[in-house]
């Protein structure tokens, strides 16, 4: 397998945005095109998850294609619920990496502000079991499952869990890509609206619109990719063994660090999906830069903060940068290359080797973990 790197990136400011979705793409194309100093490519890829849902569009990569004037490469399209992103990149490096392709541009974009909060849940809960979805299960709902069932075994409070989207908050308020640029309190967070118990307001990230992209080569540049995995669970909630942590977060780190040959102390940085805040302290464990229950810990004690030992989430993470559910998991990326390369502009650490980003689909039925290197 040949090595894989990063030659460029691209991203748009996230958040309510007036531009179409095809406009989004390009503009995050043409910005990574620049930073890598290519035009031409041997295949486009091209994420969103659900532009049929939201817009009443398809077709999408080969109108990327044809618009960024790089007919007749090959193009395709690839979903997998809000870790889109992330299995674009996956599907980009394999090109790469086995040799089929010398440089691939990737490219993800959602635009889901088009329609109202009711249709934008519904078309979020397709992604669950049709079962439990046909007995009221929301995507909300089952995070809260698994949210309540984190503080009975590890005593976490609301109060705690809180800090969590303070922090991000805090983090996004000097991210010029997030859609959340403010601070907010704990008490903001514990008087901001109930959305299922004990998940609140402030507990969930936005519905958002952006695109990013990103540039891979068998070049040598700044940045190669370290190692990646993969796994997949049980679509059905009530089947799983454990309702705490995510089996497929568990494995494809496995696999990730076994294919990088690191261990995860030597992580700097992660990018962890916080589409609800209980997921980055979820994540954070099943990725394994805390032990079970040590997730919360690490947060009460200011480990994750941008200033802390383990940095988590320095962009905001989806909760303050938002969250358009195909973009996500690419925009992790983008965020961690930013951070390796001393280019993010806001606080980030310095000096670091290798990042991590975690992506979720559906509810933990698709989860890819990504790390990547910095060369100095």
């Amino acid at each position: 397998m040949k090595n894989v790197w990063i030659a460029g990136i691209g991203m748009t400011k996230f958040g309510r945005r007036k531009d179409s979705l095809e406009d989004m793409i390009l503009e995050a194309a043409r910005i990574a095109l620049v930073d890598s100093g290519y035009d031409d490519f041997d295949a486009v890829y091209v994420g969103a998850m659900h532009p049929e849902g939201f817009l009443g569009t398809s077709n999408l990569a080969s109108v990327i294609t044809d618009y960024l004037g790089l007919v007749p490469a090959p193009a395709m399209r690839v979903e997998s619920a809000s870790s889109t992103g992330a299995a674009l990149f996956t599907a980009g490096f394999h090109a790469v990496a086995s040799g089929d392709c010398r440089r691939v541009l990737i490219i993800a974009g959602e635009v889901m502000t088009r329609v109202p909060t009711s249709k934008a849940t519904h078309i979020l809960s397709q992604v669950i079991d049709g079962d439990e979805r046909r007995h009221g299960a929301t995507m909300p709902a089952l995070a809260a499952l698994s949210t309540r069932r984190y503080m009975v075994e590890y005593g976490l409070t609301s109060r705690e869990l809180a800090l969590v989207a303070v922090k991000n908050h805090a983090n996004g308020a000097r991210n010029p890509y997030a859609h959340f640029q403010k601070e907010i309190t704990i008490e903001d967070v514990m008087s901001s609206k109930l959305i299922c118990d004990p998940l609140r307001l402030y507990d969930c990230s936005p519905i958002s619109d952006g695109a990013a992209a990103v540039v891979l080569t068998d070049t040598p540049s700044a940045i190669r990719v370290a190692g990646f995995g993969q796994a997949t669970d049980l679509i059905s909630v009530q089947m799983r063994s454990d309702l705490t942590h995510f089996t497929s977060t568990r494995i494809a780190a496995e696999r990730a660090f076994k294919m990088a040959g690191i261990s995860p102390a030597d992580i700097g940085t992660a990018e962890i999906h916080d589409a609800f805040t209980s997921f980055e302290i979820i994540g954070s464990e099943d990725v394994g830069l805390f032990p079970p229950g040590g997730g919360r810990r690490a947060l009460i004690d200011g480990i994750t903060q941008h200033d802390g030992r383990l940095p988590i989430n320095a962009s905001g993470g989806l909760k303050a940068r938002g969250h358009p559910v195909g973009t996500s998991g690419l925009a992790q990326v983008v965020e961690i290359v930013l951070q390796l390369t001393g280019k993010a502009q806001y606080p980030h650490p310095q000096g670091v080797r290798y990042g991590l980003t975690q992506s979720v689909g559906g509810l933990a039925t698709n989860n890819l973990v990504t790390i990547m290197e910095a060369i100095r």
